[in-house]
């Protein structure tokens, strides 16, 4: 019986040190995600479910159509990864972009400025309390930056984009120093085989 059990206690240890675990280029997180719900740009209340629940991975992002150079960069960033997927694969992959600025990012606006990176992104909106609180949830930081631009203010916002698993997770975190198109484009694919 001490034979056996030591055997066996052998083949668990091998199976076990075999598996290799799972590495990603984006920062691992693996925590839950926060379910909001915000208006999209044609003015339906949607929940960050309605896209998980369906099978989708979702790329998050917090920022404003008034940004002069990091929230155009994410987006372009995000567009390079759907172009690095294949069409399946890209079908199951949603970027969601979060107006910390509701007072100029209509609906309108979001739909002209969201949609132009890539035909599927979808721009969300919110009130203040609504937006407070999902950032909030999220840890990402913003505030409003009064007489620094033509338009007005600047709002200085955090710049991470957050992937989130179709079990309501926040699974990797790409700040600035890790948004590799390419790179978060194999994490993508290397999630969607599970």
């Amino acid at each position: 019986m001490r034979k056996l059990t030591y055997v066996i206690t052998l083949f668990l240890l091998a199976l076990f040190s075999c598996q290799k675990k799972q590495e990603f280029y984006g920062h691992l997180f693996d925590q839950p995600a926060y379910n909001f719900e915000l208006t999209d740009h044609n003015g339906n209340r949607v929940r960050l479910t309605d896209y998980t629940n369906s099978g989708k991975i979702v790329l998050l992002f917090f920022g404003y159509t008034h940004c002069p150079d990091v929230c155009p960069m994410a987006l372009e960033t995000m567009a390079k990864v759907m172009k690095n997927l294949s069409q399946q694969e890209a079908q199951k992959v949603q970027v969601l972009f979060i107006s910390v600025d509701p007072k100029r990012d209509t609906p309108e606006v979001l739909k002209s400025y969201v949609p132009y990176f890539h035909p599927t992104f979808i721009g969300l909106r919110g009130t203040e309390e609504e937006i407070r609180k999902t950032a909030q949830e999220y840890k990402a930081y913003y505030r409003k930056v009064e007489g620094q631009s033509s338009s007005g203010y600047l709002v200085d916002h955090t710049a991470t984009i957050y992937l989130i698993t179709p079990d309501n997770k926040i699974k990797i975190l790409y700040t600035p120093s890790k948004q590799e198109p390419d790179k978060m484009a194999e994490d993508v694919k290397s999630l969607l085989k599970g």
